[in-house]
């Protein structure tokens, strides 16, 4: 189908959009126009009450990495479909599977794109988008498109839904990239796991090692699933948090821990002042209260003072830090800093060239 192809993953939040950013800019390097899209759009905030949904239908990833890039309107693919609990609702009531007229014409725009390459990113697992015709499995059977497939790896185990993606795109699936991978096991795996995966069948055209950056959370984003209330520095909401410390330890112990851990939220009780204040002085990216009782005046100074937002909430300790940690590694990539930084994990962890090869996508 033309320059197309289908970048996906067997679970959500796998580093799909990372391997889009760093393998677009590479081809636009080498002088291909590139396009890119979301067949069915899974980053859109949209209720009834906004009216209907915008058309052209353009996914916020699609926006963010248009934007990043550099593209321009027209290499933005719209969306055919928003995966919501109220669009899902509607399709299973009308029982129809397919993805309707607008697929035909995003078959024609692709066969007839000339030298542009098209990158479609998939939904977030093999399934997701059935019930909008949209999946993975049937975007690589309709549109004919070459899949490359970015995986969490965690131990060989992680292999077998590898094979079960192979058995169902079948020679569709032209290679794979293994993310977050422990960085201190990148090298066995390249040495003894990499060639296992190709005697399988399974091309791997990349091993990226796990990045706490890219895993990071912003104060404003833990605010929004907090429901917290913010005390002081609302204007350092998009400070980046990628560890959590929790405040349970006599203030020594809690000093000496605060200083081997970066870019830490932590959690503790509004009673806590000692904790609190040696928190500010470590490398704290906001201080979440929990508990009964308001933080003391010279509490909310200091954090002013160092520009540390600090936040309450009226969830306990446990359940406060259950909701972060499932933050870390479940946000989307809509940071210029995490851009950046992608553009460089691909570019040294990844064989674009290889890739591009394999792709049948043309060199210059």
């Amino acid at each position: 189908m033309g320059n197309t192809l289908l970048i996906g993953s067997c679970e959500p939040f796998s580093g799909k959009s990372a391997l889009v950013l760093g393998l677009a800019r590479h081809l636009a390097a080498g002088g291909h126009p590139v396009r890119f899209g979301k067949p069915l759009a899974t980053s859109f905030d949209w209720t009834p009450a906004d009216g209907p949904l915008p058309d052209p239908l353009i996914d916020d990833d699609v926006r963010f990495v248009g934007s990043t890039l550099g593209l321009a309107e027209d290499q933005l693919i719209p969306s055919l479909h928003l995966l919501s609990p109220l669009t899902a609702e509607s399709r299973l009531a009308q029982a129809e599977l397919d993805a309707g007229e607008g697929f035909q014409r995003l078959r024609q725009d692709l066969a007839q794109c000339g030298e542009a390459v098209t990158l479609l990113e998939a939904a977030g697992s093999l399934h997701e988008g059935l019930l909008y015709g949209l999946s993975l499995v049937q975007l690589a059977h309709g549109l004919e498109a070459p899949v490359v497939l970015v995986h969490l790896w965690q131990d060989s185990r992680s292999v077998e839904a590898l094979l079960a993606a192979r058995e169902q795109l079948g020679d569709r699936l032209v290679g794979i990239v293994l993310n977050a991978v422990t960085p201190d096991e990148v090298d066995e795996l390249q040495r003894h796991v990499v060639p296992a995966l190709q005697a399988l069948g399974l091309v791997v055209f990349g091993v990226m090692p796990r990045s706490p950056l890219l895993r990071s959370v912003t104060v404003g984003e833990l605010v929004r699933r907090l429901d917290a209330r913010v005390i002081c520095c609302e204007e350092r909401l998009e400070l980046l948090v990628e560890t959590l410390s929790i405040g349970a330890m006599n203030v020594n112990s809690a000093m000496e821990f605060f200083r081997r851990r970066r870019n830490m939220a932590v959690v503790t009780g509004a009673d806590r002042t000692d904790i609190q204040l040696a928190a500010l002085e470590a490398s704290t990216q906001c201080l979440i209260l929990t508990g009964a009782g308001e933080p003391l005046p010279q509490l909310i100074s200091r954090a002013d003072e160092l520009e540390v937002p600090l936040l309450k909430v009226d969830h306990d300790t446990l359940a406060t830090v259950e909701v972060i940690e499932q933050a870390f590694g479940h946000v989307r990539l809509h940071e210029a800093v995490k851009a950046t930084y992608a553009f460089r994990l691909v570019e040294e962890h990844c064989q674009l060239e290889q890739m591009c090869s394999a792709l049948g996508l043309p060199s210059r």
